[in-house]
Formats: structure tokens, sequence, C-alpha cells
């Protein structure tokens, strides 16, 4: 019973984990990258979008983004969405499709960005610990419960495998963040 308790937090930190792995992509570093609109909203037949479920989005050079719409109608508001990101692009509209010149980012830019990988890797280590205490709760209160098998010994088991794991977890953080910032502040 205990064990669920594990996989469970397991789980959920796993998911902490991947999430600050979908941000991180979406971070502009020097070269192109197409994870960096994919999930950017765009208003689409009166709904908001993906961007990356309403264009095809390639890297014909490693400096440009190339965009283009499935519908050609969108572009438009395709480049309006993109310049309306805050992610310091200037989209380009050429026919049916949208070029982004993507210039090195300035060293104040470089450094703002830092920062935004700072916040995010910081909110995902808040995630992992408020899911370590969830955990360290719940089986405190099944230690608890008389009516239950679980003894004060396999409690701390059980809570020493989740600190373990949490430390593992924050370890896997600190490692995307610290690769992703050296990613940004390499030309």
């Amino acid at each position: 019973m205990a064990d669920a308790i594990t996989k469970e937090t397991r789980a959920r930190m796993s998911k902490s984990i991947e999430y600050l792995q979908k941000e991180l992509r979406g971070i502009r570093t020097g070269r192109a990258s197409t994870a960096l609109l994919e999930y950017l909203k765009v208003e689409a037949y009166g709904t908001l979008v993906d961007l990356r479920d309403v264009a095809a989005i390639s890297v014909p050079e490693a400096t440009q983004l190339l965009v283009k719409p499935f519908d050609p109608t969108l572009k438009n508001g395709i480049a309006k969405s993109i310049e309306s990101a805050e992610l310091g692009l200037n989209p380009q509209v050429e026919g049916e499709s949208i070029r982004i010149n993507l210039p090195p980012p300035s060293a104040e830019r470089r450094t703002q960005l830092s920062g935004q990988v700072r916040k995010i890797a910081e909110e995902t280590r808040v995630a992992i610990r408020n899911e370590r205490r969830d955990a360290m709760k719940q089986i405190d209160a099944r230690v608890k419960d008389k009516s239950d098998s679980l003894s004060e010994d396999m409690g701390k088991n059980f809570k020493q495998e989740v600190e373990d794991l949490t430390k593992s977890k924050i370890s896997e953080v600190d490692s995307h963040s610290a690769e992703k910032t050296t990613e940004i502040e390499t030309l």
C-alpha cells in the first residue's frame, strides 16, 4: 500500500520533469529549433490552437525557421502571434510561408533567458518538494492508523525512499537547467 504512495509520487515528480523539459525547449537559444514555436498559441477558426496543429515548422538554416500554414489564409494571424509572443522574433511573410531569421540574442537578452530558465527550474523544484511533502503526510497517516499494517520502521523506510527520489529528481532538474543555461550563454 505504501509502495503505491511511492509509485504515485514518482509518477507525479516525473510529470514535473517532463513539464520542465517542454518549457525549456521553448526557450530560445542562438540556434533555430522548431520547439521554439510548436506550442505557440495561434487564433485559427475562432479558437486558440498550437501553431504545430495549423502549420508545418522547419529549420532550413541554422539561424532560420520556416512556417508553412496548412491553410494560407492563416499566415497573417500566425505572423501576428509570433510577433506578440515576446520571443524577440520578427517574422517575414513570403508568399504562402513565413520566414523567421533568428539573430543571436544580445548579452542582455541571454541574461533574461537564463533568468527565465532559473525561474522555471525553481518552480519545478517547488512542485517536486510539494509531492514529497504530500507523500510524507500520507505515510505518517498510515503509520498512525493502527488498523493499517504499516509499522514505524516500514514508514521510515518509505520516507527514506521518497527522500532519495526527491534528491534524484531535483538533481535532474538542476542538470536540465544547467544544460539549457550553458546552451543560452554559448554563442
